[in-house]
């Protein structure tokens, strides 16, 4: 409870602040009141229409991320693993980068998202047929390495045979990761897979707790390993590939979040799981309000970003964690 309050505090006030946040200066009254009474005037429009889906998909995706990498490295029982470790985002791009370079996101609005659905569906669909029904978690690893390996050398062969320049530089911005020029329409789509992935990867807790003695100790406590790694995969999938659908790749927040929190709650995974969702919804509101106030005339991708500072942390938590074992 100590840490529920202000995880939800952080991230009620950077909701807010993304509200907030944008070229049009429109003070806090004006906002809130055109936000709720609605009317068609211009600021009604940017508030419904801009801010409101981009700080809605903010919360969703860092929420996604967080809980999905916190379930990933209880499971895994590895602090380095991550929401893209079983191939889900590498295929769900593969599928958005199909979708671009075919035209169909050209032609049909929502042509590019549900064509990464459609892929993170299929490389979540082979991991499962590669790892096999009563497979563990190494061939799980395994498994997704190979999906993941192979969707980033499908991509990389249609970025090099495009004919058309321009259709490349759009699929290279799109993989570096955007909340911008996104609408209520985007939130609609993910949100039912979401909600379900939620569902799922929030039921994990009490098999995660039993896994730090190890599988055999899990088995005999009466967790189904298999029916644990179900929900886990497909739970994963539903957030991550509908994030990465509407979104693009968003790096660092599902590896970061957990590690920052662990010491906070302890050896439960079952209880990193909610803060780590928390703390994934406020670092992706935070970085996608810097890059409206860092670089505001210039389009600072949200990936770019989160990588920029998640690489960095990531190493100083690697540093700390040298210091305390000498």
């Amino acid at each position: 409870m100590r840490l529920a309050l202000p995880l939800l505090v952080a991230v009620a006030v950077l909701f807010l602040v993304s509200l907030l946040t944008g070229p049009a200066e429109i003070g806090l009254g004006r906002s809130l009141a055109a936000l709720f009474a609605g009317g068609e005037d211009p600021v009604a429009l940017v508030m419904r229409d801009i801010r409101l889906p981009r700080a809605l998909l903010a919360v969703m995706i860092g929420a996604s991320l967080g809980l999905s990498g916190a379930a990933m490295q209880g499971y895994l029982r590895n602090p380095l693993a991550e929401p893209g470790l079983i191939g889900v985002s590498g295929s769900a791009a593969l599928g958005a980068v199909l979708a671009i370079q075919t035209g169909l996101a050209a032609t049909f609005a929502l042509g590019l998202p549900l064509a990464a659905l459609a892929g993170a569906l299929g490389g979540v669909l082979l991991v499962m047929a590669l790892a096999g029904p009563r497979g563990t978690s190494l061939t799980l690893i395994l498994g997704g390495i190979a999906v993941s390996s192979l969707a980033g050398a499908l991509t990389a062969l249609v970025l090099n045979l495009s004919p058309n320049p321009f259709a490349a530089s759009e699929i290279v911005f799109w993989m570096m990761g955007s909340l911008a020029d996104r609408s209520m329409t985007h939130v609609w789509l993910a949100l039912p897979l979401m909600v379900v992935g939620w569902a799922l990867l929030a039921g994990l807790g009490r098999g995660l707790d039993a896994l730090i003695l190890g599988e055999d100790a899990a088995q005999a406590m009466g967790i189904d390993m298999a029916r644990l790694r179900l929900m886990l995969v497909v739970g994963t999938a539903c957030v991550v590939g509908a994030g990465t659908a509407v979104a693009g790749a968003i790096g660092f927040v599902g590896l970061v979040v957990p590690h920052m929190l662990r010491p906070l709650v302890g050896a439960h995974p079952g209880r990193l799981l909610w803060a780590s969702a928390l703390g994934g919804a406020a670092m992706v509101l935070l970085a996608d309000i810097a890059v409206r106030v860092i670089l505001p005339d210039r389009d600072l991708k949200l990936g770019v970003l989160t990588a920029l500072v998640g690489a960095p942390l990531f190493l100083h938590l690697i540093l700390r964690l040298r210091r305390e074992r000498i």
